[in-house]
C-alpha cells in the first residue's frame, strides 16, 4: 500500500523514474500518441477502524496522537476513539521506525502500470485491493481492513433502513412512515438542547434574581416573594425598569489632595506611547478572581493613561481597576439586566458606553457612576458593538443584530443616520484614515468601508473564501488593519487610501474557530498579541510573523488581550473562566 500512496503523491514528471519496469514501458511508447487520461483524486489507504456501515460513516476521520489542531467539526466519538497504529512485541505503539517521511517510513516498489490501475479501479468500486508487497496473483490476500468505499455510503450502500412501519397506523409506535423512513442509527429529528437538570437549574437561578417562585397564588411561597419583590435583588443583580445604581469598593473616594481615581499619576505623564521599545512580558504581577461571574467579555483600558482597566460580564457588571499602583477594585457599575457585549470609552476618558443583550447601550460618567443616558433599541434587536466618534464625544455608532449600523446623537438622544447594507449582525467597527471612514465586519463574511455620515458603501471587502472576522485592531501607525478570521488565522488588510488584504503577511497557530478573540498591539507595534480557545496566550513578530512567545493564561478561553498604552511591558487578559489577569 505504501508504493500505491507513492505513486498517487508523486508527479507525473517523475513517473519514468519509478521502477525498471516502468521505465520499459514509457521508453516503449513513446512513439506512440499519449491517449488523455481523465485524473481522479484517489485515496489509496483503507480504513483501518474496522468499522462498516453508519459507523463507517461517523468515524470517517482519524486524529493522529499529539495533534493540536483540527481543520474540521469532529463528533466527539471520533475524538475518544482508541489508538490505531502499528505495536510492537509488547502491544506499545511504535511512533518512529527509522521514519523517511511525515507519516512514518515509505519504502519503493515497482509496481506495474497496468496491475495498479486495475487495483485502484477495484479499491474505487469496492473498497478493497491486493496487497502490493505480495504476488498479487499468487496469494491473493486482499488489503486487510478495507470496508466500503466512500462512494458507497455516500449512496446509503451498506446502510440498513428503518421498517417503512403499518399503513392502518397513522400516529404513535409503528406508524406509517414508507419511503421517509429513515436509515438506522441516524439522529435527524431529535431533540436537542439542555436536559432537564439544566432546564431546572437555570429557572432555579432566574427565580432567585426576579424574586418569582412560581408558586400558586395565595400559598406562603407566593406570599413571601410578594413581599421580597421591591427589596433589592441580591448578587448584585439589576432588573429591567430599575434606577441604575454604582458600588464604590475604595476606602474613600478621594484622597488627601482631594483626588480621585481618575487622576493621571505623574510617572505616566513623562512618557508618551510609543516612545520606548516594548519587550514581551514575563510573570503574572495580578489576577483578579471572580472579577465576574460567568465569565469576563471586554477589558479596555483608559485612553492616554491607562492607570484604569475597564472590564464587562456575564454577570450584567461592568467594573473598573487600578491598573498602576493599587491593583484594586474600585467601582461596580450595575446596571444591565443580562450580559454586557462590549463595553468602550470615550476619547477624553470620562465617560464610555455599555452594550447588553438587554437591548440597551447606557451612557455612563466613569468618576461617580452615574448612568447619564439611556439608549433602547427597539424590538429584539441587540446592539452588539459601540464606539465613540473620536472628532465628536456626543456622536456615536452603535453596530445591532439586525444588519444595522445606527449613529446616535447624545445631545438629541435620538438616532441620525442608519447604515444597513450588511447581510448579517455586527460585529466591530473601526475608525480609519484620521477618522473620516470607519470600517464595518459582520456575520455575512465581509468588510464594508463608509464615509462617515454617509449610507453608503464605498469600499467592499468580500471574497468566497473568506470567513468572518468578529474581531478587529488597528496598528499604532494608522496603517494597517488585523482581524481575527474564523479559519485560525490573524488577517492583516491596508488601512490607507486602498483597502485590500495582505496576503503575504499573516499570524497563525492559534486556535480561535468559533471566538471572538480581541487581538491587541503593542505601543510601539513591534508585538500583536490574541488569546485562544485553549487559553493561551500568543504574541507575534510584527516584521517576521514568527511567534515570540506563548504561554498558558487561563484555563477557559482567552477572549481579549490588552497592552498597556504607556507601559513597555504589560499585558492584560481576560477569560471565560471569570478572571482577568495582569502581565509584566
Amino acid at each position: 500500500m505504501d508504493a500505491l500512496n507513492q505513486y498517487v503523491s508523486e508527479s507525473s514528471d517523475n513517473e519514468s523514474d519509478n521502477g525498471c519496469q516502468m521505465q520499459s514501458q514509457t521508453k516503449s511508447q513513446k512513439k506512440y500518441a499519449q491517449p488523455v487520461v481523465r485524473q481522479y483524486t484517489v485515496d489509496t489507504a483503507p480504513e483501518i477502524g474496522g468499522y462498516t456501515g453508519p459507523e463507517q460513516t461517523a468515524l470517517s476521520f482519524y486524529v493522529r496522537p499529539g495533534q493540536r489542531e483540527i481543520r474540521h467539526n469532529l463528533a466527539y466519538e471520533v475524538l475518544a476513539q482508541p489508538l490505531v497504529g502499528p505495536a510492537d512485541n509488547e502491544g506499545a505503539f511504535i511512533s518512529k521506525i527509522n521514519p523517511n517521511a511525515t507519516s512514518g517510513r515509505a519504502e519503493l516498489q515497482a509496481v506495474d502500470e497496468m496491475v495498479f490501475r486495475q487495483q485502484e479501479r477495484m479499491f474505487r468500486q469496492q473498497g478493497t485491493a491486493y496487497d502490493p508487497s505480495i504476488d498479487a496473483q499468487g496469494s491473493g490476500k486482499l488489503v486487510i481492513g478495507a470496508g466500503p468505499t466512500r462512494g458507497a455510503v455516500a449512496n446509503n450502500r451498506g446502510l440498513r433502513r428503518k421498517s417503512k412501519g403499518d399503513s392502518s397506523v397513522i400516529h404513535g409506535e409503528g406508524a406509517y412512515q414508507g419511503p421517509w423512513a429513515g436509515y438506522e442509527g441516524e439522529t435527524r429529528g431529535q431533540a436537542t438542547g439542555p436536559t432537564a437538570e439544566q432546564l431546572a437549574e437555570y429557572e432555579q437561578r432566574v427565580a432567585q434574581l426576579t424574586g418569582d417562585t412560581g408558586a400558586p397564588e395565595g400559598s406562603a411561597a407566593a406570599a413571601k416573594s410578594e413581599k421580597t419583590k421591591g427589596s433589592k435583588p441580591k448578587g448584585g443583580a439589576y432588573l429591567d425598569g430599575q434606577e441604575e445604581r454604582t458600588l464604590l469598593h475604595a476606602q474613600s473616594e478621594r484622597d488627601y489632595q482631594g483626588r480621585t481615581y481618575m487622576h493621571v499619576p505623574t510617572e505616566l505623564r513623562q512618557v508618551e506611547p510609543g516612545e520606548q521599545s516594548c519587550f514581551v512580558p514575563k510573570r503574572m504581577i495580578k489576577e483578579w478572581k471572580s472579577a465576574h461571574a460567568g465569565g469576563v467579555s471586554a477589558i479596555r483600558f483608559i485612553p492616554g493613561s491607562g492607570h484604569l482597566l475597564l472590564s464587562s460580564g456575564m454577570d450584567g457588571l461592568v467594573k473598573i481597576f487600578d491598573a498602576h499602583s493599587s491593583l484594586a477594585l474600585q467601582r461596580t457599575y450595575v446596571g444591565h439586566s443580562k450580559a454586557v457585549r462590549d463595553i468602550s470609552f470615550a476619547p477624553d476618558g470620562n465617560t464610555f458606553l455599555s452594550s447588553s443583550y438587554d437591548s440597551h447601550t447606557k451612557l455612563w460618567d466613569t468618576e461617580t457612576g452615574q448612568c447619564r443616558q439611556r439608549f433602547a433599541v427597539k424590538g429584539k434587536k441587540v446592539p452588539y458593538v459601540a464606539r465613540f466618534y473620536p472628532e465628536d464625544p456626543n456622536i456615536f455608532l452603535v453596530g445591532q443584530s439586525d444588519k444595522k449600523i445606527v449613529q446616535w446623537d447624545i445631545r438629541a438622544n435620538e438616532v441620525v443616520q442608519e447604515y444597513d447594507q450588511h447581510l448579517g449582525a455586527i460585529n466591530s467597527l473601526t475608525f480609519i484614515d484620521s477618522n473620516r471612514r470607519f470600517i464595518s465586519t459582520s456575520d455575512d463574511k465581509s468588510m464594508r468601508v463608509w464615509e462617515f455620515g454617509i449610507p453608503v458603501v464605498i469600499k467592499l471587502v468580500a471574497d468566497p473564501s473568506m470567513h468572518s472576522v468578529p474581531a478587529v485592531a488597528l496598528h499604532p501607525n494608522q496603517k494597517w488593519l488585523v482581524g481575527q478570521s474564523m479559519d485560525n488565522r490573524v488577517v492583516v488588510y491596508s488601512a490607507g487610501d486602498r483597502i485590500k488584504p495582505h496576503k503575504r503577511k499573516e499570524f497563525s497557530g492559534h486556535l480561535t474557530a468559533g471566538f471572538a478573540c480581541q487581538p491587541s498591539f503593542s505601543p510601539d507595534g513591534k508585538f500583536l498579541t490574541s488569546g485562544d480557545s485553549e487559553g493561551q496566550v500568543w504574541c507575534w513578530d510584527w516584521q517576521s510573523s514568527r511567534v515570540v512567545k506563548k504561554w498558558k493564561a487561563h484555563d477557559k478561553v482567552t477572549i481579549c488581550t490588552a497592552w498597556h498604552p504607556r507601559e513597555t511591558s504589560r499585558v492584560a487578559t481576560c477569560s471565560w473562566d471569570g478572571t482577568i489577569k495582569y502581565w509584566d
